[in-house]
């Protein structure tokens, strides 16, 4: 049988040179950093940078990845633009003789002392996913005296038996080892550790919070004692049926799909004010049967699980990285200057992007533009000293996708932060409450995206629908909060009084909502409404009058 013709290259090169000799000749990383990375990182889907215009990359720095047989790099590439700013990103390089090893997703090819290879992306060749997870599994160091391997205390084995990659991940990489792992390569470097990696090591050596993956090793990039790089982390890998966002939102559909074939008066539903809080047993039997009892069983278990969450964070009172805080002015200087820049750029980005819109996001959009000048002053309005709770690190970017469901359960994964803020930002210790305003927005927009995207199977109005989601929101919150706020303060998490707790709720709210609406007009306008909905919302001075100041 002939074999198969090899692809012909975008790019090839040629260097009198071995494998082991190439990583040191400047003309190779002069010629690797010109059309070929540039080409080359243009098409993958962890490449962050695609909305700015490339100026150049070079490398930052390089490792190699080794044992008696095979040789890998690790390359740090820095990525300089145009809009004068830089972004770094990992690659590990390989060579294989057969393109198809890896089906044809190849960088060049390449000539070394007359023979042929071809340069690909490590992490496709099983032989070099053995090799991490075996060094990791040692925790040796290399001759790289900047690289550390380190195990963690979920790590359980020794031998490597299989690697498989984990579907398709927008900013990372991530494999399965031994189907009981999961190694998630950062392909987004920062000059600090990764929250995730921080915050996994925490709950898992110190904090005794179950509900999340157990940390079992990492790889880090260390320039000196303050310089860091976390190249890659491994946890336990959670059994589970999916993500609460499918989860919720396919019960939230039932039970819509039953508002639309039954005959319910929605007068006749309780009506809670904004932040109520309620039992479980206390939520409105009308909505019980529409949706189910289970349905808001899960929304108390996944607040439990979030409580537990904080007080675990909120319990450290030596390493002051996760000790708690209270508010400072430094820390509203901070806030209020991130939050005022963020909403002048969601601002400039909404007129430029009204043509985009119609109907009612239109109408929503516009109201936005007319009342500008009052979320300007909520953000403005934060007094530090009228606020007597404690700020903790918390998750940071919190929501829905970001928990697994296994058996009615929930496990919080992916602790990196927002990632339109910087490294920086991300670890600033936050009141506890900006999680559970980022998970009330999931709850917000699941309702939202379930009512937008099966409008065909309604027949009754989107008032109606709007009445129902409004009705299903406030009882869900008012569920979550009854739990949540009961464990956190019996474990001697301070969020501070009702008063405080509410204050803090809208602000985040807002502050949620105002991000959430650069997301949607960049990449889906069509979606626009569920966060302008929220806004308008968080703003109506009717409904919030007694519980936005302080």
């Amino acid at each position: 049988m002939a074999s198969k013709t090899p692809p012909k290259p975008k790019h090839s090169l040629e260097f009198p040179l071995t494998w082991e000799e190439l990583m040191k000749s400047v003309e190779f990383q002069k010629q690797l950093c010109g059309d070929v990375l540039q080409d080359y990182i243009l098409q993958q889907r962890w490449y962050g940078g695609k909305a700015s215009k490339l100026k150049y990359i070079d490398v930052l720095d390089y490792f190699s990845v080794q044992n008696e047989s095979d040789l890998y790099y690790g390359l740090v590439i820095e990525a300089n633009y145009v809009e004068a700013f830089v972004q770094d990103y990992f690659l590990p390089l390989g060579l294989v003789k057969h393109p198809d090893a890896v089906d044809g997703n190849i960088i060049a090819h390449i000539k070394l002392n007359e023979e042929e290879f071809w340069l690909v992306d490590a992490s496709l060749l099983e032989s070099f996913r053995k090799m991490i997870f075996e060094k990791i599994t040692e925790g040796n160091k290399t001759k790289h005296q900047h690289l550390e391997y380190r195990r963690g205390r979920k790590c359980l084995d020794d031998d490597y038996t299989s690697s498989r990659f984990l579907g398709v991940e927008q900013s990372n990489t991530s494999v399965v080892y031994n189907e009981k792992y999961i190694l998630k390569f950062f392909r987004r470097l920062y000059v600090n550790h990764n929250p995730d990696y921080e915050l996994s090591k925490y709950l898992t050596n110190k904090g005794q919070f179950e509900n999340t993956p157990g940390y079992a090793g990492s790889i880090t990039l260390k320039f000196s004692d303050k310089n860091v790089m976390t190249i890659a982390l491994m946890q336990e890998m959670i059994p589970n049926e999916g993500d609460a966002w499918d989860y919720f939102s396919k019960n939230i559909r039932k039970g819509i799909q039953a508002f639309n074939a039954s005959k319910r008066d929605l007068a006749k539903i309780q009506k809670l004010s904004p932040l109520q809080q309620i039992n479980e047993n206390e939520v409105d039997a009308q909505l019980t049967e529409l949706f189910g009892k289970s349905f808001f069983e899960d929304i108390e278990t996944l607040a439990h699980r979030t409580a537990e969450m904080h007080v675990s964070l909120g319990m450290e009172r030596i390493n002051t990285e996760f000790t708690p805080s209270g508010y400072s002015y430094d820390y509203t200087v901070w806030l209020k200057n991130r939050l005022v820049y963020m909403l002048d750029n969601r601002i400039n980005l909404l007129e430029n992007n009204l043509h985009k819109l119609d109907g009612l996001a239109l109408d929503l959009a516009q109201a936005l533009l007319s009342n500008k000048k009052e979320v300007k002053k909520r953000f403005l309005d934060f007094d530090e000293n009228r606020l007597k709770g404690e700020r903790i690190r918390v998750h940071g970017d919190y929501h829905l996708g970001q928990v697994l469901v296994n058996e009615r359960d929930f496990y919080i994964i992916d602790f990196e932060g927002e990632p339109e803020s910087t490294i920086r930002d991300r670890k600033v210790k936050q009141p506890p409450l900006k999680d559970v305003a980022g998970m009330f927005r999931s709850f917000n927009y699941a309702i939202y995206a379930s009512i937008f995207n099966h409008q065909d199977e309604h027949n009754k109005s989107i008032e109606e629908h709007f009445e129902l989601a409004e009705l299903l929101y406030d009882q869900m919150v008012g569920v979550f909060l009854y739990t949540y706020i009961d464990y956190v303060q019996s474990h001697n998490l301070n969020i501070g009084y009702r008063k405080e707790i509410e204050f803090l709720l809208h602000y985040c709210l807002l502050e949620k909502a105002i991000y959430e609406l650069g997301y949607e007009l960049n990449s889906r306008p069509r979606w626009a409404i569920i966060p302008l909905k929220g806004i308008s919302s968080i703003l109506n001075p009717e409904q919030h009058e007694s519980s936005t100041s302080l």
